[in-house]
């Protein structure tokens, strides 16, 4: 279980998380959602100790994480952050590969164990037909499927995943979403950032609507995202079709 207590955030002078407390326990899918600049990201990274909270704890199993550096728990806690910017021309595989890291000792060769994590990774993040292509070679989306790959290959008990379906085909986002839902039913506990309000209706377990660096709604996802929710967070109206299918309809006040 991750856990985050009245936690707050501050960078440049400027709060950008206020008092938020939210917990992942392992089988949960839990989404943070609201608008550009709500500071969903800057909860993820404070999760993760990559921003200093001002206040508040993080908790890990219960144990107290906020004064550790960000690399002592590299095996409990994997990570996928925004975007799909990779510098150097590795392979997909060798890129995958750097997920089982926090596993082995500095030089060592990939065990049996690492190399089946990795195929593991592969297959769930639909990565396998290009895993000897180097990275650089790669579309936006197909790298973005494989730093999914590498995040999955940690096996962690813990996945923050800030916006995995961002450059994605309807296709593989739905493959990204079974992938969560995967590793969630394995006992993961998965955080996850999203903007697709339908696609955070059908795959979490719970939501956390933010804005303004404040947590203002958290609980199932048909009780956060109402009408008057998403009027006072985003500024829209939606309509809902007969399967449950949510689609904004227009802007207010404008």
């Amino acid at each position: 279980m991750i856990e985050a207590r009245d936690l707050h955030v501050t960078i440049g002078g400027r709060e950008v998380v206020s008092g938020a407390s939210v917990v992942a326990r392992p089988g949960d899918i839990v989404g943070l959602i609201g608008p550009n600049g709500a500071g969903k990201t800057s909860l993820l990274r404070a999760l993760l100790r990559l921003l200093p909270a001002a206040a508040g704890r993080v908790l890990l199993g219960g144990a107290d994480i906020t004064a550790d550096p960000p690399h002592a728990h590299a095996r409990a806690i994997a990570y996928l952050p925004q975007g799909q910017a990779v510098a150097w021309p590795l392979t997909a595989r060798r890129l995958v590969a750097l997920g089982r890291a926090p596993h082995r000792t500095p030089w060592s060769d990939l065990s049996s164990a690492d190399e089946a994590a990795v195929e593991r990774a592969f297959a769930l993040a639909d990565a396998a037909a290009f895993a000897e292509r180097p990275v650089t070679e790669l579309s936006g989306g197909e790298r973005a499927r494989v730093l999914l790959a590498r995040a999955l290959a940690v096996e962690a008990q813990v996945l923050l995943a800030d916006e995995p379906m961002a450059s994605l085909d309807p296709y593989h986002q739905l493959t990204t979403v079974e992938a969560l839902k995967t590793v969630a039913a394995a006992g993961t506990a998965v955080i996850v950032v999203l903007h697709d309000l339908g696609l955070a209706l059908r795959t979490c377990t719970r939501l956390c609507l933010m804005n303004r660096g404040c947590i203002v709604a958290e609980g199932a996802p048909e009780a956060v995202l109402t009408d008057a929710h998403l009027a006072q967070v985003y500024q829209v109206a939606v309509r809902r079709g007969t399967a449950g299918e949510l689609v904004v309809s227009h802007r207010l006040g404008g």
